[in-house]
């Protein structure tokens, strides 16, 4: 809606005038965080509307989101490419862009070979080689390769920032990307242009309004810039090109950090209320029957009536959300169990969760349930990529799909493995990227007797602790939906490489049968699915303690680890499970 593309802008306490900062919004992804980085920062904000808005800007902001051809597409449809072309062609006029901002800055992009960037720079965006490490690139990465004179990175070459794209400009892509690159990375050897700098203008390929206290420092330091040369003298000069290779970089704070997950699942309780719940093996209800109240009113004071289990209450999902931002974690996944009884875009209290949630975390945040086509109660038809939409509007920088993939991938196969563009996977790829759909996988064992066979559905056996009702010890693993309320044939491992064939760009791997348990996480499983993927995987049910965590991230070679009821409960620390990561020798990113 216009009232989710337009957000108040206030200005920081004191400040007499605003600083006014204008906003290229072409209606792709999560832009609100943006303007929640900008608004922290006492900004005032203005979207642009025609090429005029550019023209006039006094500091312009690019927050490029999805993939390369959708957004040279939308920046044609609105007619601003030639206003954004003059503007940047004056290298005093303050510009940030950000991720997509930095690549469409170059002549063209191996994402969407036809469609033809702004050509402000020499050179083409390429791809990451997948046979050398996941894509798209995910998670926290340095920028330890710094040049002299660059100002939009700062002193601090150990500093983490949030990385998540399938391509990048290489080092040697163009003379224009050595000169003008002030900050190189590196993934799995391939070193890239992660910060440019000319004059006034700046262009980072991570998401500063992801990367907590460092990127909001660095937004701070672009704006303090840009606004204060008009009273201090001229605009910086360009730097030096860089002193380093992307490899040293690389190897000075060793690369790519494992990520932990927050998981916060959320559902109305018997009152209406929106609660954070977790579940043992998905059952979200207290073990014991709620008692009778007093009097003649058969209604309990928390919504539920005698002889039924009332819903596990955690806390509330905003508060929950702020207090892991603050205590380390590296994402949050807000999960609305309960979403495919409803009509997700209708919603209302869990958009505004994620609105009121993403003014308060600044790092990535995850928002599963409920993407797909539906029909309203009064027959009007809304389409998945709509509710994706929304979701992104509301303030979520991923989408999960649960069932809707389930639904995906058996097509996908009924086609002979050919993608035919009409899955929702499909489509919220192409309009988004790969990099903001996650598959959410929820399976359970499948135990299989000594003589049975088991056709397209992979064997494995579990951990050594873990055996069937009549002590079997093979398994597959079979795909559920509706919350792991109805089970199918898939196979898990199926499933995630259809994901894959579709366009999701990462996979949430849960299993029913460890859920809630605490025993760690299903190492057999993970470790299939690894070995038939090449996009990244978060690990998910069983966490218990630290170790596991540790145990996980080296036997299975997962990028990410999830846990919700140890952190809800405070029985174990974020700060305590990336000290064990970290005392592994494993990459993290400080609590």
């Amino acid at each position: 809606t216009e009232q989710d593309r337009r957000h108040d802008s206030t200005n920081a306490p004191g400040m007499a005038t605003p600083r006014t900062v204008t906003l290229l919004d072409y209606g792709a992804g999560n832009v609100r965080s943006v303007h929640n980085a900008l608004k922290l920062h006492g900004c005032a904000v203005a979207e642009v509307r025609t090429p005029e808005d550019i023209d006039a800007a006094q500091v312009l902001v690019f927050p490029g989101v999805g993939a390369f051809g959708a957004a040279v597409a939308r920046l044609e449809t609105m007619g601003v490419c030639d206003a954004l072309r003059r503007y940047l062609a004056d290298p005093s006029r303050p510009f940030l862009g950000i991720c997509l901002g930095l690549q469409l800055l170059f002549e063209g992009s191996d994402e969407n070979p036809a469609a033809r960037g702004l050509g402000v720079f020499r050179g083409r965006v390429g791809r990451f080689d997948d046979a050398r490490a996941s894509v798209p690139h995910m998670g926290w990465n340095t920028c330890a390769a710094r040049a002299e004179g660059q100002v939009v990175l700062g002193d601090d070459d150990s500093e983490r920032f949030y990385f998540v794209h399938s391509y990048r400009v290489a080092l040697d892509a163009s003379d224009d990307a050595h000169r003008y690159c002030v900050g190189a990375g590196s993934y799995a050897g391939d070193p890239f242009v992660a910060a440019m700098q000319r004059g006034a203008q700046c262009a980072v390929q991570f998401h500063p309004e992801k990367s907590a206290a460092a990127g909001l420092a660095l937004v701070g330091r672009f704006l303090d810039r840009s606004f204060g040369r008009r009273e201090h003298g001229p605009p910086p000069v360009t730097p030096s090109p860089l002193l380093m290779t992307g490899d040293t970089a690389a190897t000075k704070h060793g690369g790519l950090a494992r990520r932990v997950v927050c998981a916060l699942d959320v559902r109305e309780n018997d009152a209406g209320d929106l609660v954070v719940t977790k579940g043992d093996s998905y059952d979200v209800r207290e073990k014991e029957d709620v008692a009778p109240s007093s009097g003649g009113d058969t209604t309990n004071t928390n919504g539920s009536h005698p002889g039924k289990r009332r819903v596990r209450n955690l806390g509330r999902p905003v508060e929950l959300a702020a207090r892991y931002y603050e205590e380390g974690a590296d994402e949050i996944a807000i999960l609305n169990i309960c979403a495919f009884k409803g009509e997700p875009v209708a919603d209302l209290p869990l958009l505004d969760v994620l609105r009121r949630a993403s003014e308060r975390v600044f790092v990535p945040l995850t928002i599963g349930g409920g993407v797909r086509s539906y029909a309203r109660v009064d027959g009007t038809a809304v389409d998945a990529v709509d509710v994706a939409a929304a979701y992104f509007r509301a303030g979520a920088d991923k989408v999960s799909i649960g069932s809707d993939a389930v639904r995906a991938a058996r097509a996908y196969y009924a086609r002979n493995e050919t993608p035919d563009g009409t899955s929702s996977l499909e489509r919220i790829a192409d309009i988004y990227g790969a990099q903001a759909v996650v598959v959410s996988v929820d399976p359970r064992r499948a135990w299989l007797a000594a003589d049975d066979e088991a056709t397209e559905k992979h064997v494995v056996d579990p951990h050594p602790t873990a055996r069937g009702p009549n002590g079997e010890t093979r398994c597959w693993y079979r795909c559920t939906v509706r919350g792991g309320r109805e089970a199918t044939d898939l196979c898990a491992v199926r499933l995630c490489v259809a994901a894959q064939a579709l366009g999701a760009g990462e996979l949430m791997l849960n299993c029913i049968d460890t859920d809630g348990q605490g025993t760690g996480f299903e190492h057999a499983l993970l470790s299939l699915v690894k070995r038939h993927v090449t996009i990244p995987v978060i690990a998910s049910s069983g966490a218990g303690t630290p170790a596991h965590f540790v145990e996980c991230f080296k036997e299975t070679d997962c990028e990410a680890a999830l846990a919700a009821g140890i952190f809800h409960r405070r029985e174990v620390g974020i700060d305590a499970v990336k000290q064990a990561v970290g005392d592994a020798g494993l990459v993290v990113r400080a609590a």
